[in-house]
């Protein structure tokens, strides 16, 4: 019987080694497979981030410096000249008008943006109407066209109600151009929400737009800022239209502002334009961290159908 049992027991453990065998190579695989993923992260975050830091580095620099053959990685001869200059000096289209027509077309652009884009999505997801296929394919349609190729009948349509070189007119042509973009974004977050919360709020008492704003609303509000956030980017960011319809020094954005520093005939003074190019970056990036958890929660909540 023993010599049976040490039979067994050897059988056994050959059976525990050859299952436990895969197990370990999967594991192993999976290890490599892990350490493989997040060098390929680091690869793409340091692609990403190198130009942000060297623009932020070059800005700290002198411009002698800056166009001299020697790299310097780090701000090692660091100066706050190039941010005075450009805040504080005459010698090109001023900085602050700029960043407050950037402002308020971008917030003006983002706030009604998304009151009717909100309307529309509404209408769209939670009433039936004959026209709801064609107002949906129209505006994919919309979307497709490249806003470049409406530039002079845009000019010509500013123009003609008198609004070139105000940020009124402006702030008109971005809320045209966000707003399809916004639609289709918002009707995914709306389309997303049950509406059979809203027929059990009511069950309970509440009425159709207090079912509406205590129950569907406090649920959408991720969506919102999500789809802000980008509305404001492309904004704030917007370069062509801008260029055309507010060229004026005091009506200028600050992506035409930038436009300022580059001379034809060679002699940019890039310290300078870099610390513009910071500036311009610094308004955009605490707007992302002042609402990131709600837009994060707002991504996921949109691509997850409830």
């Amino acid at each position: 019987m023993s010599a049976v049992s040490t039979w067994r027991n050897i059988r056994g453990t050959d059976a525990e080694a050859s299952a436990r065998s895969p197990r370990r190579r999967i594991s192993a695989r999976r290890r490599v497979g892990s350490l493989l993923a997040g060098a390929a992260a680091l690869v793409v975050f340091f692609f990403s981030v190198f130009p942000v830091y060297w623009m932020v580095n070059t800005s700290f620099q002198p411009n002698g410096q800056v166009r001299g053959s020697e790299l310097h990685l780090w701000p090692d001869n660091g100066t706050l000249e190039n941010y005075a200059s450009i805040i504080l000096g005459q010698s090109r289209a001023p900085f602050v008008p700029a960043l407050l027509n950037s402002l308020q077309i971008a917030l003006i652009t983002v706030i009604v943006a998304l009151v009717f884009a909100f309307l529309a999505a509404l209408a769209v997801t939670r009433f039936r109407f004959r026209a709801r296929g064609s107002f949906i394919a129209t505006i994919l349609i919309v979307q497709m066209i490249p806003a470049e190729a409406m530039i002079i009948s845009t000019f010509r349509l500013i123009d003609g109600w008198q609004l070139l070189n105000t940020i009124i007119g402006l702030s008109a042509v971005y809320i045209a151009t966000v707003l399809p973009f916004t639609i289709w974004t918002l009707r995914g977050f709306v389309n997303g929400v049950p509406v059979e919360l809203e027929e059990a709020a009511m069950i309970d008492g509440l009425s159709r737009s207090q079912a509406f704003w205590r129950i569907t609303f406090p649920l959408l509000a991720p969506g919102l800022v999500a789809t802000g956030v980008f509305g404001f980017i492309q904004a704030w960011n917007e370069f062509v239209f801008a260029l055309v319809l507010n060229p004026r020094p005091e009506a200028m954005t600050l992506p035409v502002w930038l436009r300022t520093f580059l001379d034809p005939n060679g002699g940019t003074n890039w310290a300078e334009l870099m610390a513009g190019s910071t500036l311009v970056a610094v308004p955009v990036v605490i707007f992302f961290l002042i609402v990131q958890g709600r837009m994060t929660s707002g991504l996921v909540s949109g691509a997850v159908k409830g």
